[in-house]
């Protein structure tokens, strides 16, 4: 144990201790309850601008620790997991609608 201010724990080891008793106290749907409860008072106190933000400061940052093989590699993943879960209507649907939405912008432009 991690001694200092006169043989008291230090908060670094308390923490970790408090973390350790908690995970052994807990499962998996508490924690997905308290992770549900936090984004949602986060949602409540913070605007669109915020959320912009911080996933461009994590895209940058993914995208200056990962090659064009991790995206081609997260890529490919993805579409094999979409084309999994999703049928041939899928497919069909979401092709009309871009179709119809491309004819729209192009009436508009002329």
């Amino acid at each position: 144990m991690a001694n200092n201010n006169n043989g008291k724990m230090s908060r670094e080891e308390a923490g970790r201790l408090g973390g350790e008793a908690t995970a052994n106290n807990h499962d998996k749907e508490f924690y997905q309850e308290i992770g549900r409860k936090g984004g949602e008072a986060t949602s409540r106190s913070h605007d669109k601008e915020f959320y912009q933000e911080i996933g461009k400061k994590g895209g940058d940052s993914t995208s200056n620790s990962h090659d064009k093989e991790f995206y081609q590699e997260i890529g490919q993943k993805g579409g094999e997991a979409t084309s999994d879960s999703h049928g041939k209507e899928f497919y069909e649907e979401i092709g009309r609608q871009g179709g119809e939405a491309r004819a729209r912008q192009r009436q508009r432009g002329n």
